[in-house]
């Protein structure tokens, strides 16, 4: 299993991407190397982490104006984030990345461990079982209303997906699905029965281990 912790050791993010390699930072430190400084009002970290969520929230969808709203951000730091997205966008291609086992998305989601709340996942697979997308579905405790199957299932339909895993994690380290967790699983299966589209699995995960409610005989 990985281990990927933010705040291991006091070195600032581009000393730890010296000492221990790029892969280890979060994506938080990741980001704070690309901008380099924050204001006095708004530092390098705090301004990471407001971009960050606003990445999450929009899936990377956002425009230079919806950066720029973030005190902090010009038209320097607008582009620069916005570009860098692009690039990533145009030059990893994860249909490249085979599922043999529902529990091989774990290293394409795994940044989300330092989130401090919890981030509902839907991972797009093809007929292939190569995944075609992740998106983040909800942020927030997981309920009946933020989880509705039109928001889980409408990404899928339109990219054609054959099958979808489910994902979120748990910022407390604890696994154990709630009855929540087991609620909303059971709603969304029925659902994509419905529409066609098989759940493979339901994964809750940490910074050190995972549940898989396959592996559990829960689905």
């Amino acid at each position: 299993m990985y281990k990927f912790r933010e705040g291991v050791c006091n070195l600032q993010p581009r000393e730890k991407a010296i000492e221990y390699g790029i892969k280890n930072l979060s994506d938080k430190e990741l980001l704070s190397i690309i901008l380099g400084s924050g204001t006095r009002q708004n530092p390098v970290g705090k301004l990471a982490t407001q971009i960050l969520l606003l990445i999450d929230k929009t899936n990377g969808d956002m425009s230079t104006e919806d950066l720029k709203k973030i005190n902090g951000v010009g038209n320097a730091k607008a582009t620069l984030i916005s570009a860098a997205l692009e690039f990533s966008r145009r030059r990893i291609s994860p249909n490249s990345v085979k599922v043999a086992y529902p529990t091989d998305i774990l290293p394409a989601i795994r940044h989300y461990v330092t989130r401090a709340q919890e981030y509902f996942i839907v991972v797009s697979l093809n007929g292939a079982h190569e995944i075609i997308k992740s998106e983040v579905v909800s942020i927030g405790i997981l309920n009946r209303t933020l989880i509705h199957p039109r928001e889980v299932f409408s990404e899928a339909i339109k990219d054609r997906a054959a099958s979808i895993l489910l994902a979120h994690n748990h910022p407390s380290g604890n696994l154990t699905p709630s009855i929540e967790d087991i609620e909303v699983t059971k709603r969304l299966i029925s659902a994509g029965e419905l529409l066609g589209v098989k759940i493979l699995d339901h994964i809750i995960f940490s910074g050190t281990d995972y549940y898989s409610f396959l592996e559990n005989d829960k689905l």
